[in-house]
């Protein structure tokens, strides 16, 4: 008899489409692990206009998750571009929302891991990344980083940090993935979905 798939959700918001990529192949990275398999999922822009709202099914791309992708996962990737060193607003919004998951614990001691893109190299990669992890600590969550076993952290000239991936997308956000950002993003949705499985 087969075992069951797990799923891990790959959750993101992106601007200008280097955080979809990235989470595209943290998915691929995922898969790689038998019978896992990742739920991608995005969030809705906000708006300044308080009556503004998003169709609940977005034109193209992943769906809009919703409370119920993030209890039924067993793991999370969580990816969002850097805004003044911070995760952008949607995401943030998004999680703002999960008081009912964390006075139910549904997250709890599920692994998670992040991931950001920016314009610049100094750019508040790091600090964006750390940003996302706060929530996913109060909801008691175990974050994982990329560790150093992983040479492409000592070669990169782009991104990829010890606290989760990152990409150097320029100042027109054109910048394509480099080798070193691609294999970082893989291995990192396989380190998730090896360290899920394991605590299952």
């Amino acid at each position: 008899m087969s075992e069951i798939t797990k799923e891990i959700l790959v959750l993101y918001y992106t601007r200008y489409g280097a955080t979809k990529e990235m989470a595209q192949l943290i998915a691929r990275g995922v898969e790689e692990t038998p019978n896992m398999q990742a739920r991608i999922r995005t969030v809705p822009a906000i708006s300044t206009v308080c009556e503004a709202t998003e169709d609940d099914i977005p034109d193209s791309g992943a769906p809009y998750a919703t409370q119920d992708d993030l209890k039924e996962c067993c793991g999370l990737a969580l990816g969002s571009p850097t805004r003044f060193g911070n995760m952008a607003a949607p995401l943030k919004y998004f999680l703002d929302g999960t008081s009912g998951l964390w006075l139910s614990g549904a997250l709890s001691g599920k692994p998670a891991c992040v991931f950001t893109s920016t314009s610049s190299m100094h750019g508040g990669q790091e600090t964006t990344l750390l940003s996302m992890m706060l929530p996913l600590f109060h909801h008691g969550m175990i974050l994982l980083g990329i560790p150093y076993s992983n040479t492409e952290l000592f070669s990169t000239k782009t991104g990829g940090t010890p606290y989760g991936n990152s990409h150097l997308a320029g100042g027109d956000s054109k910048l394509p993935l480099s080798d070193e950002e691609k294999i970082l993003c893989k291995s990192q949705g396989k380190r998730l979905a090896e360290t899920a499985l394991k605590l299952q």
